[in-house]
């Protein structure tokens, strides 16, 4: 028989698990102590003579509560970031660096980065204005970049422009990527009921 101390301290781990959940910052630890507050309230019913209840939250509240969690925590964490479909543009050493960091910048936030690519310039910013991507990165103009650096004798190094349509990710990679191979640009997208 368990004595009244145990049932308080097991009853004290719901509300300092569910705590522990709520400033969580990382979704798949948060996911991780979901399961576990689950377990505790089985575990409380389950000592209270409710096994029913306590049998309904484990299969329901725990098992597949975080399962559809998982699922939705997996899928919504991504940065969609369109991209050209050339070999030379990838093969190049500045792109793939560029591709480093932004993984680098994204990783911080729990995010994974997934390129997409599209056949042309015209699909590409398609896609941007019909929110298929959150930000596209394409070559600079050669003609932009030699207007800009006309007076200087540098090699000219900024090659990539990358248009960002989330203000929230525009923040993230204007204070924390530190390549200057690209420039950053937020763009608005209206509405798709704006435009009809």
């Amino acid at each position: 028989m368990i004595d009244n101390y145990t049932y308080i301290i097991i009853i004290a781990l719901l509300p300092l698990s569910a705590l522990m959940l709520v400033f969580q910052v990382n979704p798949y630890h948060a996911l991780v102590i979901r399961a576990i507050l689950g377990a505790i309230s089985a575990l409380v019913y389950a000592l209270l003579g409710a096994a029913d209840v306590a049998l309904t939250e484990a299969l329901v509240g725990t098992m597949l509560a975080v399962t559809l969690y998982v699922i939705a925590v997996r899928s919504s964490l991504v940065m969609r970031l369109g991209i050209l479909k050339e070999s030379e543009v990838e093969a190049e050493s500045y792109f793939t660096e560029l591709i480093s960091s932004l993984r680098k910048v994204i990783n911080k936030y729990h995010l994974r980065l997934e390129l997409v690519e599209y056949p042309n310039l015209p699909a590409l910013e398609a896609a941007l204005e019909e929110k298929e991507v959150h930000a596209v990165c394409t070559k600079q103009k050669k003609l932009e970049l030699l207007q800009r650096n006309r007076n200087t004798a540098t090699d000219v190094r900024q090659t990539y422009n990358t248009a960002i349509r989330v203000h929230r990710l525009f923040e993230i990679m204007q204070s924390e990527l530190a390549f200057p191979e690209t420039t950053l640009t937020y763009v608005t997208v209206p509405n798709m009921e704006e435009k009809h």
